[in-house]
């Protein structure tokens, strides 16, 4: 069986920290209001010159190093992003023109805060395929651009950065103990729209638009579909959550973690947060903790990771791989 097997990760973040003291002097806020209801300590912001594709580059750049590969050894790009570079060409395709890759295809998918987990289950399809060898899966996010700085309810929630993974085609026997991706699931349902949106777009205002959410329907929903694609896939595998060596959740809210750590019984200390340094990076939340795992060794070859996010739409998905 073929399985799509991870060879390298990488990550980026912009220049400018931006702390919960520091938003303090912006808006009507308090360091303790948005640790005690977040966990968010600080987040990056993109400055001048930092953008998507910039950031997706850099990430892309340090997983290929890492995977001792180069642009020429990849076949697709898939970049997760809800806040491209322009509303068209893709930032896949910037990006691929950054990399120097004249050859393979380039394309950008859009499913908010699970749009990573959305591009792993396409990257897996891809390779279990036989469509490509080997998929750069990049997520990358800057937030800042459609966040009202004068809402406090969201403002004080959003950063800026971008994580990849490259992954690659490898044999498996087809059993658990495969390395690469065991199974994935992804759902939607639209009829939450109004719950998490940007109120813009080209065929709407024609303008870019900012970030609304009703916060507590958000957190009211989170937890239950959440552990609806988890149990799914231990469900397809036949594991459980005392398997599970890491889970590693999109960093959208700590409340929102533990929550949903501690209805699937996984301990704390087999959960990854990155909340508190990244806040919510959207797409990129979860390679940038990957990347943060795996860069301080608690991620390990051989180890069972669960990927899991929600984000606007809703959309939510669970992605379980072994390192």
């Amino acid at each position: 069986m073929i399985r799509s097997v991870v060879r390298g990760f990488g990550a980026a973040l912009p220049k400018q920290v931006v702390t919960n003291r520091d938003l303090e002097a912006r808006v009507d806020t308090t360091d303790e209001w948005i640790v005690q209801r977040t966990g968010i300590r600080q987040r990056y912001i993109a400055g001048e010159g930092e953008t998507t594709a910039s950031l997706g580059e850099a990430a892309a750049r340090a997983a290929l190093d890492r995977a001792g590969l180069t642009p020429a050894d990849i076949d697709v790009i898939i970049l997760a992003t809800s806040t491209p570079d322009n509303t068209f060409p893709a930032s896949a395709v910037n990006i691929q023109a950054r990399l120097g890759m004249h050859h393979g295809a380039a394309f950008d998918m859009q499913a908010v805060c699970s749009g990573f987990v959305y591009a792993m289950a396409t990257a897996d399809a891809y390779i279990r395929g036989g469509l490509a060898r080997r998929v750069l899966v990049i997520g990358a996010e800057t937030f800042s651009r459609i966040i009202d700085w004068n809402d406090r309810t969201t403002c004080v929630l959003f950063g800026d950065g971008a994580g990849a993974l490259v992954l690659e085609a490898g044999e498996g026997d087809g059993t658990t103990a495969d390395r690469g991706i065991l199974t994935s699931h992804l759902r939607s349902d639209g009829a939450h729209r109004e719950k998490l949106y940007v109120d813009g777009g080209p065929s709407t205002t024609g303008t870019v638009g900012h970030l609304r959410m009703e916060g507590r329907e958000v957190f009211k929903h989170a937890v239950g579909m959440i552990t609806d694609v988890i149990e799914q896939a231990f469900d397809a595998t036949g594991t459980t959550a005392d398997d599970i060596d890491w889970l590693v959740p999109h960093q959208a809210n700590r409340r929102i973690i533990d929550g949903s750590a501690k209805k699937l019984g996984i301990p704390p200390e087999k959960v990854v947060i990155t909340v508190d340094l990244h806040g919510n990076t959207s797409a990129a939340s979860i390679p940038l903790a990957l990347n943060e795992a795996a860069s301080d060794g608690r991620i390990k070859q051989g180890d069972l990771v669960l990927l899991e996010a929600m984000g606007g739409g809703f959309t939510w998905g669970s992605v379980l791989l072994r390192w």
